[in-house]
């Protein structure tokens, strides 16, 4: 394995990671789940770390990556609100949200023959309420920490709110970006 491979290998291991974090969570063990999460972003920061310190860059790794991510949400987000932690509503929404990016990517990919994926603002805003979200209802699960229900419906909100916000601003990024490659092809 070359060093190029390093920050692939990371990703393939934080997508190894969601097996443990859905028994953990059936398990009801959250000390557990939260340290997990915790290693799942620590090993997310470490590989994009590699690939913008020393360039290495993949192709596989562009498609990695993002995936991984969504691997890591969407199957948390099932798990904890199949064991009645979050609303199956915001799952949804959640799981519309990927289906019209990923969508949108391959459909633009077999309109253009291109796919450059970059992350939009409000998209990074989602996953950090995604997250912030996931975070408060197990730690309040696990009694780590009492949040108060106002709380956790506002980072209901919140999260369909950015989730909504998002999909719609891919959905206007990728007919923007076909309609400019239909111009320039043209």
């Amino acid at each position: 394995m070359n060093f190029r491979q390093i920050p692939n290998t990371i990703t393939l291991a934080r997508i190894a990671l969601s097996v443990p974090i859905v028994l953990s969570l059936l398990g009801e063990e959250y000390a557990l789940v939260l340290l997990l999460l915790l290693l799942a972003g620590l090993s997310d920061g470490l590989d994009g770390w590699l690939v913008r310190r020393y360039g290495w860059y993949t192709r596989l790794g562009g498609y990695l990556d993002p995936l991984a991510d969504k691997i890591l949400v969407l199957s948390t987000y099932l798990t904890v609100a199949y064991i009645g932690l979050i609303p199956w509503w915001l799952v949804l929404l959640v799981m519309g949200r990927e289906v019209v990016i990923v969508g949108g990517a391959l459909l633009f990919r077999l309109l253009t023959r291109s796919l450059e994926m970059q992350p939009l603002f409000i998209s990074k805003v989602n996953t950090f309420a995604q997250i912030v979200l996931v975070l408060s209802v197990i730690i309040d699960a696990g009694a780590i920490i009492v949040i108060p229900v106002a709380y956790l419906e506002a980072l209901f909100l919140v999260v369909a709110g950015t989730t909504i916000g998002s999909g719609l601003a891919y959905m206007i990024a990728w007919g923007r970006k076909a309609w400019q490659h239909g111009r320039v092809a043209s």
